[in-house]
């Protein structure tokens, strides 16, 4: 099956075929943070989707050349600057770090490149003088604006129409453009607020430009896909378009791809809700695995909501895969090559099992990055394997390794078994022990998890004498999904972590 993909510009799923295609060449751009204030949660969904896009490609063989801006010219950041009382672009250094060890300690592979606006400036005074050239903008008192009316395609990506916005549009008090569908392409220098020279007097870009700009400097028109969050389709994305098509005359991007916006606890995120996350707090209560597996297991153009209960039950798939893995792991350490010939029947058997969910896999993964689908096939994997292994012993240690990096390679594609896992926070731990124990009427005060557990057992083997299978299947479950082993020996309960 060949990749097929969601085009936002053509509004269907089409055949993905590269500009450079025989080399296998991918050129990818997405819209990076703006650099104020810490990564959230919002972010963190959109880059890790694009992580995943990425790695698909790159597992389906192409070169991807991934490019991320970083927006460190902007009028939030100037008020936050000028609130803390240093220079704006400082202040913005010091957040890009920031923002960029978020990132990293999630987990998300970083872009082969992250060009700033402050350093491409010059390049974004070349391509608004080429769109000044070719009669698509206009310079008014120090400001330049992009005239929408003279490009006839404004509106292709979005469907917005001109005849439409009619009616809500208007200029704001203290603009100077023609038209109130006009926007800034350069703004004059105000007091306090950083400045650059230019044929139109000191002054600074407006934000579209920078992207236009960044993306055809660094990788050329037209490039293959353009990505970013579902809330800059428009106008910053379409802005985007009208920009780098006006100065140069060639197509700017082949495809065009939005992630859909996340809900926490079924509402919108936003400050005034008071309900954004930053991923920094995330991670104190949480493993990186645990959060990129939530976002992974979404579809990209899908809506995800984000709660405790899904990190919860996310946690419990996670763990399920890995006590997979580890038994493969420990079944398969001499390093020996698969000899078919060698396999009985049923090791032949479960052979063709794993390579048609290889297939299957990638099935889902062409059908527009079809991520829900592809971790189907990774649960039914586990489980068929689980069968498998329970019922076919001693099993042959080669097709254990087959088995295993089969596992290890789709799970690195959804972002799963990276180096540095971080391991389960205690505090956290303990907290789910201790809720879980108030299910049996047991409210405990120790901190201690050993004890915790112990009482457990002891509320389990009393619901055992009583003959309450249920209760006490599901104490073991619990204490199995918290990372826990319990052995039932003739001598009472063992158990140890895993």
């Amino acid at each position: 099956m060949t990749l097929r993909l969601y085009n936002t510009l053509s509004r269907k799923k089409e055949r993905f075929a590269p500009v450079d295609i025989k080399a296998k060449k991918v050129k990818m751009y997405v819209c990076g943070m703006t650099v104020y204030s810490d990564v959230h949660i919002g972010h963190a969904r959109t880059y890790l989707a694009f992580d995943v896009i990425r790695r698909y490609l790159e597992y389906t063989g192409y070169d991807v050349t991934y490019v991320q801006n970083i927006t460190d010219v902007d009028d939030k950041i100037i008020a936050a600057a000028n609130k803390e009382g240093v220079a704006p672009i400082k202040y913005s250094e010091r957040f890009a770090d920031r923002c960029l060890k978020d990132l990293d300690d999630l987990g998300i592979r970083r872009a082969n490149l992250y060009p700033k606006a402050s350093e491409t400036i010059p390049d974004m005074i070349v391509m608004i003088q080429q769109i000044l050239d070719k009669g698509f903008g206009y310079v008014a008192d120090g400001d330049v604006y992009f005239s929408v009316e003279n490009f006839k395609d404004y509106g292709k990506l979005s469907g917005q129409k001109i005849d439409e916005m009619r009616v809500r549009a208007r200029i704001e008090p203290g603009e100077k453009k023609h038209s109130p569908f006009d926007f800034a392409l350069w703004k004059q220098a105000k007091l306090g607020e950083p400045s650059w020279k230019s044929p139109w007097g000191k002054g600074r870009p407006g934000w579209h430009i920078e992207c236009s700009t960044m993306s055809s400097k660094y990788l050329g028109l037209p490039f293959d896909i353009h990505g970013g969050g579902m809330d800059l389709r428009f106008p910053h994305h379409e802005n985007e378009i009208v920009q780098a098509e006006a100065a140069t005359g060639k197509q700017f991007a082949k495809y065009w791809m939005h992630i859909g916006l996340l809900t926490v606890d079924g509402e919108k995120m936003s400050k005034s809700l008071g309900n954004i996350i930053n991923v920094k707090d995330l991670l104190k209560k949480w493993d990186s695995e645990v959060i990129r597996m939530f976002f992974a297991q979404a579809h990209y153009r899908s809506p995800p909501d984000f709660s405790q209960k899904s990190l919860e039950n996310t946690q419990k798939g996670l763990e399920r895969i890995y006590r997979l893995k580890e038994k493969l792991d420990e079944l398969s350490k001499v390093d020996i090559e698969l000899d078919e010939n060698k396999l009985t029947e049923e090791e032949k058997k479960y052979l063709v099992t794993i390579n048609d969910f290889k297939q299957e896999f990638e099935q889902a993964m062409d059908d527009d990055f079809n991520t829900p689908k592809a971790f189907a096939v990774i649960f039914d994997f586990v489980n068929k394997s689980n069968k498998f292994l329970e019922n076919n012993q001693p099993v042959d240690v080669a097709l254990c390794k087959h088995s295993l990096e089969l596992l290890l390679k789709l799970g690195d594609t959804l972002t799963l078994f990276q180096p540095g896992k971080v391991q389960r926070d205690e505090t956290v731990l303990l907290e789910k022990l201790q809720k879980f124990i108030l299910k049996y009427d047991k409210e405990i005060k120790t901190k201690d998890i050993e004890e915790i557990i112990k009482t457990l057992i002891n509320i389990r083997e009393e619901a055992r004498k009583q003959k309450e299978w249920r209760k006490a299947d599901e104490i073991r479950s619990e204490l199995q999904d918290l990372g826990f082993e319990l052995q039932d020996t003739s001598k009472g309960p063992v158990w140890k972590k895993k």
